[in-house]
């Protein structure tokens, strides 16, 4: 059975729901993977000395991945920049859809908008900006997501952002953000073609089981992008999380879950 890790040279507008067509019900001969996020997983991260995690993926699965996160983007940009419905035309049945976002979708409406904050609530609230610009909640923007894709016939895979340096004080502790119950609820909204993957308490009970001083050492930068060997483990923790899960995606898996880190939540 293949090992996760690979060496570094070699693996350094509102939507609206589409009815299924002709094509939801064509499967493709072998399934496509496809990545939408931030930064954190972004081929280049966040700049010079990090790595996004969805680079890694790629080496614990038999499919092929396309790496469609840009930087910078929340649930709200990732929508008003049509990236959603492109890719809503792009997936078949059968494909699978990682969505991981949270890291830039904080933050207040007034007075400036960033473009990039959500409205705060866990339903369909809405917030208007001094600007008149009508804003919704991540759940609602990735509830039109993923029903998107699952119109389709793909499987959506929901993931909870992952932590910023959770040994940043020299203590490692982690508290979930507010998204991570967002995501839940989004997958209670889409149903069975959706799943969770708590993807940010996997890997921070990695790091705080590795300590402060290795964890501190891949974020060279800032408290959110990692280095290429950080963003190898954030990877190989969201594989954990596939696997414990049962996850329809782990059957495509490489590794096995004893041969990955960390215990199954």
């Amino acid at each position: 059975m293949k090992s996760f890790y690979l060496p570094l040279s070699a693996a350094l507008a509102t939507l609206s729901i589409a009815l299924p067509t002709d094509e939801a019900i064509t499967k493709r001969a072998t399934p496509i993977v496809y990545l939408a996020g931030d930064s954190t997983m972004a081929k280049g991260g966040g700049g010079t000395g990090t790595e996004g995690w969805g680079v890694y993926l790629p080496y614990s699965l038999s499919l092929t991945v396309v790496n469609d996160a840009i930087g910078g983007r929340s649930a709200r940009s990732y929508t008003d920049e049509g990236r959603f419905t492109t890719l809503a035309n792009t997936v078949v049945s059968g494909d699978f859809v990682i969505i991981e976002f949270g890291h830039n979708d904080g933050g207040s409406l007034t007075p400036t908008d960033n473009g990039r904050s959500d409205c705060v609530g866990s339903g369909d609230e809405t917030c208007t900006t001094d600007a008149g610009v009508v804003v919704q909640t991540y759940p609602t923007y990735l509830t039109n997501a993923a029903e998107l894709m699952t119109a389709k016939g793909a499987h959506v895979i929901i993931s909870s952002p992952t932590p910023d340096n959770p040994c940043e004080t020299g203590t490692c502790s982690y508290t979930p953000s507010r998204f991570t119950g967002y995501c839940e609820i989004v997958v209670s909204n889409v149903g069975s073609l959706a799943s969770f993957v708590d993807h940010g308490q996997y890997l921070a009970n990695r790091f705080i089981a590795l300590g402060a001083t290795t964890v501190d050492a891949f974020y060279p930068n800032d408290h959110t992008h990692t280095s290429p060997e950080g963003a190898a483990i954030v990877a190989e923790q969201f594989v954990k999380g596939l696997l414990c899960a049962d996850n329809p995606l782990a059957a495509y898996v490489k590794n096995t879950t004893a041969s990955v880190a960390g215990s199954c939540i």
